[in-house]
């Protein structure tokens, strides 16, 4: 797909009912109307491939919504347990 703005090539899809070049997160076709089928959703092969949610510790930063994965916050970045006991 062409971009209307800067002519450079950019990642799409066609629209099954017309042909038309569409944005990957379209889900009508603009020139035609259809509504286009959802591609499939990536599911984690092996259900332990992910964070564990059952014993996951939350970022101690009150505002951040990360978890703690190696030490250090998902969002953030922030060290956990803080150095030298300081907050940052």
């Amino acid at each position: 797909m062409e971009c209307p703005h800067c002519n450079k090539e950019i990642e799409g899809r066609r629209c099954s009912a017309c042909g038309a070049g569409l944005p990957l997160e379209a889900r009508y076709c603009m020139q035609c109307g259809v509504l286009l089928e959802e591609e499939p959703v990536h599911t984690a092969a092996d259900p332990d491939d992910g964070p564990d949610l059952e014993n996951r510790v939350l970022c101690p930063d009150g505002t951040c919504t990360g978890i703690i994965v190696n030490g250090k916050c998902s969002e953030c970045g922030r060290s956990y347990p803080a150095e030298s006991g300081q907050e940052k």
